[in-house]
């Protein structure tokens, strides 16, 4: 057997990850300078796979698509905000950074619309191969001023760090300068994202997502609605509750430039460093 046909293999023996799925950790938050504030809280996110949604739709009876429950998504709350099938944009936005997917699978990790409401800061697109390999990631960030923007980048290996330059206001206490550095850790069982800004090759503020995998049970949702019963809107309330508390630290005001000229930005892929063994067989 060849190495080719032996990684086929063991794809096809890996098991299926299920159309939906939840993830549940927390956020944390650190702005460094001019003045240092930090605050953390937890959350639960929905992983769900955009071309199975009909399947998504019957795994709980908590959990509805494009539809009303105590827990839904709604596909207009992404991409265009249009269009029901999400395919096609996610497909163009991946084309324009270069990454052919060749019909592999996309994932979408974001907040779940609970009740009513729907917020999410940031929302990510995993797209893999038909091998299951993730080659792309689209960052989608969202201000609370209903403006949003997406960087998109090429994934390489288990952990992948990208640069961009920021294009979207996302806070009155921050400039539209400087840049985003993403630090991604491909999702298995475990959810890894660190975004920090930096501005002159200094760190303004950093943001972290760190979670685990759970089943998409109808308990598991009720236990969300119990341990975080405002969901995405406590996000929106944490959100304005930590600018108030900036404001009372006299942070400096900004005012919202408007939204950016185009709706993506490719973003690069950082070298990783060698580890430490690699270094010294090449000295």
């Amino acid at each position: 057997m060849t190495k080719s046909e032996w990684q086929n293999t063991m794809v096809d023996l890996l098991p299926t990850v299920p159309a939906l799925r939840l993830f549940k950790g927390h956020t944390a938050h650190q702005r460094f300078a001019p003045i240092e504030h930090k605050f953390s809280y937890r959350l639960f996110l929905i992983d769900l796979d955009i071309d199975r949604l009909d399947e998504v739709n019957k795994q709980s009876r908590l959990f509805s698509v494009n539809g009303v429950n105590l827990f839904s998504f709604r596909s207009t709350d992404h991409g265009n905000r249009r269009d029901v099938d999400l395919r096609p944009w996610a497909d163009a936005m991946f084309a324009e950074a270069g990454i052919d997917l060749d019909g592999g699978s996309i994932r979408l990790v974001t907040l779940a619309r609970h009740l009513f409401y729907k917020f999410a800061p940031i929302s990510l697109w995993f797209g893999y191969d038909k091998s299951g390999s993730l080659v792309g990631i689209i960052y989608e960030v969202n201000n609370t001023f209903a403006q949003s923007h997406c960087y998109i980048a090429h994934v390489e290996g288990a952990r992948s760090v990208h640069d961009a330059d920021k294009k979207l206001y996302v806070s009155p206490f921050f400039d539209v300068t400087g840049q985003y550095r993403f630090t991604l850790r491909t999702p298995d069982e475990k959810l890894s994202l660190v975004i920090e800004n930096m501005l002159e090759g200094k760190r303004q503020h950093m943001a972290s997502i760190q979670a685990r995998a759970f089943k998409a049970t109808g308990k598991a949702f009720a236990a969300a609605a119990i341990a975080r019963p405002f969901s995405s809107f406590g996000v929106s309330v944490a959100i304005h509750f930590e600018a108030f508390k900036l404001w009372i630290k006299k942070a400096g005001y900004r005012s919202n430039p408007g939204a950016p000229a185009t709706a993506s930005t490719q973003a690069h892929t950082v070298p990783m460093p060698k580890p430490a063994h690699e270094k010294s067989l090449q000295q």
